[in-house]
């Protein structure tokens, strides 16, 4: 009979285990493990079953039309729409629902406006000691101008002040893009799954058991998810760069052959041919460096610098672009050829479209400036507009030349990058509340202006590389800028507390049941 193995071998673990941590138990783990899983499964499965059924236990009461009061001050609600919509959102309980709008300023307290409004206009949405808010109401508020939101209640609707500002949040997309109607209907449809809920619909009774589950499933595909994202801006700066280069590519002779014939005594066409002096070398270096980027494993990709890289070969490959094309036209209109006329219609097309862009974004709710700073945009628009058709007939009938043409329409740019700056001022006094806020704006529109965000822009214009010190910059960067820059203001709102709950000083002892908050 063979004898029986000794205990420390019986016991010995296959060597390929993966060590447990140090943290568990050396004897019990592994039960523990299990008996964790098996736990985790049944929560799970409770939450995925019970979760449906919640949802499936009768509900709330539609609102009717006597229910709702729509208070539109500052003409922005499409009623229609908003009342049809209303209509088929259900509260847990009854609800007077009030909706009140108001054409304020950043630096107002909107919940002093509703409830100076509520005291003038509708006392009944008061309760009767007129301290609070009556009872069954629900009231949204909304600025547009100022870009303010508030949500109040009565004291047997009340919510939290962060369930208030979670029904605030859901207004804000849709009010950041100056969708009124369904911003109010989003904050309404919030208040709704918020006020009066029962236990057994709050989210936590079914999403805890599968909390566990989502943390293990999203560390593992954070990685992943970072390195496609990652993928993904290395191929679209790539793709975007080698479009470029392709394009520099198959015209390089005529390039060439242009460069060649630009006048060196006109002083625009002098500088572009500085510029094609260095063209070849930066042309032979963006070759290497497309190769190097070309050849990068699907891993290497994903990687930041790699990403930076091909960022970096985007930029210089879409200028080279331009500059192919800036001398074309050099060439043609310096030298008043067979094709002059329609290099004209590109170099003033380029300064139209700026004009176009410029008073599309004055006319923007969220770009709008100030009165002054938008009226001396479209003057200058108007000025340009005609000034350009007569530097046309100039050029046509030999009373102007090509470098004059040039002169000209830089001097228009330089005037639109004036005016443009002014706006972009009374921009930031505008969306900001102080000077911390307005700090934020102004760099974020400083990175935008230097290149620091956004997608790469072609330009062929012939005095953005001929004029270094025009230092003027296209409109789309200071829209990128505006953008990022309330981004910024809105996360610092955001993570600065969760609103404004006072009423302020005329507000005397009310105490109603509410706050309000930014967009």
């Amino acid at each position: 009979m063979t004898a029986p193995a000794p205990a420390s071998t019986a016991l010995r673990r296959p060597s390929h285990r993966v060590p447990l941590p140090r943290w568990l138990p050396r004897r019990t783990s592994r039960g523990f493990l299990r008996r964790f899983t098996h736990a985790a499964l049944v929560v799970l499965t409770l939450a995925l079953v019970a979760g449906p059924v919640a949802l499936n236990l009768p509900a709330a009461l539609a609102l009717d039309s006597g229910s709702v009061v729509v208070e539109d001050t500052a003409g922005i609600l499409y009623r229609p729409q908003l009342e049809q919509n209303l209509r088929s959102i259900d509260f847990y309980q009854p609800t007077r629902v009030a909706i009140y709008t108001v054409r304020g300023r950043a630096s107002d307290n909107i919940n002093e406006q509703v409830l100076a409004f509520a005291r003038q206009k509708h006392p009944e949405w008061i309760s009767a000691d007129g301290q609070k808010w009556a009872d069954g109401l629900f009231l949204l508020a909304v600025d547009p101008q100022g870009r303010h939101v508030g949500t109040y209640s009565g004291e047997d609707r009340k919510l939290s002040l962060d369930q208030y500002g979670e029904v605030q949040k859901a207004t804000k997309d849709a009010f950041r893009e100056a969708r009124w109607t369904d911003g109010t209907v989003d904050g309404v449809k919030e208040a709704a799954a918020l006020i009066a809920r029962p236990w057994y619909r709050h989210p936590a009774v079914f999403v805890f058991g599968a909390f566990g589950v989502i943390v293990v499933l999203g560390a593992l595909a954070f990685g992943a998810l970072a390195r496609a994202v990652g993928r993904r801006r290395f191929a679209q700066a790539f793709a975007a760069g080698d479009a470029s280069y392709a394009s520099v590519t198959r015209d390089i002779e005529v390039t060439e052959l242009n460069a060649n014939t630009i006048p060196s005594s006109s002083s625009h066409g002098a500088r572009i041919l500085q510029r094609w002096s260095a063209f070849l070398t930066d042309y032979h270096d963006l070759t290497t460096v497309r190769a190097r980027l070309d050849d990068l494993s699907r891993r290497a990709r994903a990687k930041k610098d790699a990403i930076t890289d091909a960022q970096d070969f985007e930029r210089r490959a879409v200028r080279l672009d331009g500059l192919d094309d800036a001398s074309a036209d050099a060439n043609a209109l310096l030298n008043h050829d067979s094709g002059w006329e329609e290099a004209w219609r590109r170099q003033s097309g380029d300064l139209l479209e700026q004009l176009d862009e410029a008073e599309a974004m004055i006319e923007a709710p969220e770009t709008a400036g100030s009165e002054e700073s938008r009226g001396a945009i479209r003057a200058l628009s108007r000025w340009v507009r005609s000034d350009v058709e007569t530097w046309g007939e100039g050029l046509r009938d030999g009373s102007l030349t090509g470098d004059a043409a040039l002169d000209r329409i830089a001097d228009a740019q330089r005037e639109l990058g004036t005016r443009m700056d002014v706006h972009a001022d009374a921009v930031i006094a505008d969306r900001t509340k102080n000077e911390k806020e307005a700090d934020l704006m102004r760099t974020a529109l400083e990175n935008s202006r230097r290149g620091g965000g956004g997608r790469q822009r072609r330009t062929s214009s012939i005095v953005r590389y001929s004029r270094p010190d025009l230092n003027v910059f296209p409109v789309w960067t200071y829209m990128a800028g505006f953008s990022s820059g309330q981004n910024s203001v809105d996360h610092s709102r955001s993570s600065s507390g969760s609103g404004t709950t006072g009423y302020g000083s005329s507000g005397g002892s009310f105490s109603g049941s509410g706050s309000s908050s930014s967009f």
